[in-house]
């Protein structure tokens, strides 16, 4: 017998006046794995979160989390899931301890065993030593950490984690992806959503890329790489006045949509046909009369992926 995902998503619509949210997305988890939700802001993540945690009510379809329906069975459903949203849901008059025994507390533990909770989570985040400080003295790192434990109070089944590394210097997102890797480790289920391409390639197991409220491509990091079908040329150029010219010298070679940042006169140009292309490029750049600060071939990343299915880059904003 096939074991139950974790996570059914059926059709989910949901509307903002005009704007369609979410218009008709598909995808499931199994239980034990994390499933990444890719895609930039506005592109429906958030309120798909929303709707799984019984934040919002969708405008149709269905969905289901733990065997629970999101709408028929919302109260039991709170009792099974943990949230962590992108902002650190944490009381800043509170202690770090004061904060997940209140939690506890709310889940209807007993007292005792919310201390007992409370001391173990503070442990297991590395903020033991600031468990009596006011939260509104940690740092944004340890806010994250304590905002993480406050939803793990519950050992829930499902944990929903919307964006939870925005914010954080290299090392918090470090520590925190370390974090998650535990979590699942020990069997939990994990809906993550991120801009950060190297957050969903190192932490899923699946990638479902969303843009402007539909699903365009599923997913494992390698399966969605191999989308792009090439490799990826890279072109700085010596002037930031040639960018126009160099992009009309290799729009030939283009197999994809280029991105530009016109600031650092940087192209990235998806192709086709492996180092012959970059002698080719040379050549007609050359014959263009566009100088070369730097030139190199690689491997397609997740977000040329994005840039290909969408024409845009991950990190922006959705119109």
């Amino acid at each position: 017998m096939v074991e139950r995902a974790a996570v059914v998503v059926e059709s989910l619509r949901k509307s903002y006046g005009t704007v369609r949210a979410l218009d008709g997305i598909d995808f499931s988890v199994p239980k034990g794995t994390v499933l990444g939700l890719l895609g930039p802001n506005g592109a429906g993540k958030t309120t798909a979160v929303k709707i799984l945690t019984t934040l919002l009510l969708p405008d149709g379809g269905r969905a289901t989390v733990a065997g629970f329906d999101v709408v028929a069975d919302a109260v039991p459903l709170r009792s099974v899931i943990g949230l962590a949203g992108q902002n650190a849901a944490v009381d800043e008059n509170l202690s770090g301890r004061e904060n997940l025994e209140l939690v506890g507390r709310l889940y209807h533990l007993p007292r005792a065993d919310a201390r007992a909770r409370a001391a173990e989570l503070l442990e297991q985040f590395d903020i033991a030593d600031a468990a009596d400080r006011l939260a509104k003295t940690y740092s944004g790192g340890m806010r994250r950490r304590l905002d993480l434990g406050a939803s793990l109070v519950a050992r829930p089944q499902v944990l929903f984690l919307d964006e939870p590394t925005t914010g954080l210097d290299p090392r918090g997102r470090l520590d925190l992806w370390e974090m998650i890797e535990q979590l699942v480790a020990d069997g939990t289920t994990i809906v993550l959503t991120t801009q950060y391409l190297e957050e969903a390639e190192r932490l899923a197991n699946e990638i479902v890329v969303i843009d402007c409220g539909r699903v365009i491509a599923t997913g494992t990091a390698d399966e969605l790489k191999s989308k792009v079908g090439g490799d990826v040329l890279e072109v700085t150029l010596a002037r930031k006045t040639d960018v126009k010219k160099a992009l009309t010298a290799l729009r030939t070679l283009a197999a994809g949509h280029p991105k530009v940042d016109s600031a650092a006169a940087h192209i990235t140009v998806p192709v086709q046909g492996g180092a012959s292309v970059l002698v080719e490029a040379v050549r007609k750049l050359d014959r263009a009369r566009v100088k070369i600060a730097d030139l190199a071939l690689r491997r397609p990343t997740l977000d040329d992926v994005f840039l290909a299915l969408t024409g845009h880059g991950a990190e922006e904003v959705a119109s």
